[in-house]
């Protein structure tokens, strides 16, 4: 019987447990919502957190956001070092209001100094809401893991017809060639998607080219 209440005992603290993760995941999206309703328009910028500064990549995402707010967006990223502090710092240069959704990791992420109004996550998934929810567009820099979550995330939301189409752009043909030459080569060639599915993003290497994409969806 020991052993029983005990299992019991365990049973009934990760159910309780459960239902305060429910109150806190609520919690996250209501303050998110409240922040990020009264920033007008924004475009989400993602890329490697491990690009330096004075790099050819960084210089680039700098650029691209200080030209996106000179056409009168604003610039949400994950927060952090690297692209993200580019692109932070690029939106503050241009005058328009730099936003961070940064996210708590066992190895801590310090939020970036360029950062005007600051949002902290706990759950990955809530924040990937919030970039998607509010972002006029996606402007994609080379990166790991995280940055291709964010692609494909906002691609198949799109293919599947969840949220209305935007612009998706990734940055830099070098890096992005080969991936996009094996969705041609296996995804495509093997049926897993459509042909019109790679026209859901677009391949662009310069700062003004990227803006000019954004102003042509939108006809600015």
């Amino acid at each position: 019987m020991k052993n029983n209440s005990n299992s019991y005992e365990k049973i009934n603290n990760f159910q309780i447990e459960d239902s305060w993760r429910v109150f806190r995941i609520i919690s996250e999206f209501v303050e998110g919502f409240e922040i990020m309703s009264k920033v007008g328009e924004c475009v989400s910028i993602f890329g490697s957190a491990r690009t330096l500064p004075g790099t050819p990549d960084y210089e680039k995402a700098q650029e691209i956001a200080r030209m996106l707010t000179q056409i009168g967006y604003n610039v949400i990223t994950g927060g952090g070092p690297g692209i993200m502090e580019a692109a932070n710092r690029g939106a503050q240069e241009g005058d328009g209001l730099s936003i961070g959704l940064n996210i708590e990791l066992p190895r801590e992420q310090k939020p970036n100094p360029y950062i005007d109004k600051l949002i902290n996550f706990r759950y990955f998934f809530i924040r990937k809401m919030i970039f998607v929810k509010y972002a006029k567009a996606f402007v994609t820099m080379p990166g790991g893991f995280g940055t291709l979550d964010e692609f494909f995330e906002a691609i198949t939301l799109i293919q599947t017809e969840r949220i209305t189409r935007f612009p998706i752009i990734l940055v830099g043909s070098e890096f992005w060639n080969g991936l996009v030459g094996w969705m041609k080569e296996q995804l495509l060639a093997r049926e897993k998607i459509s042909k019109g599915d790679l026209d859901l993003f677009t391949i662009c290497d310069e700062p003004a080219a990227v803006v000019q994409v954004i102003k042509d969806f939108y006809g600015r």
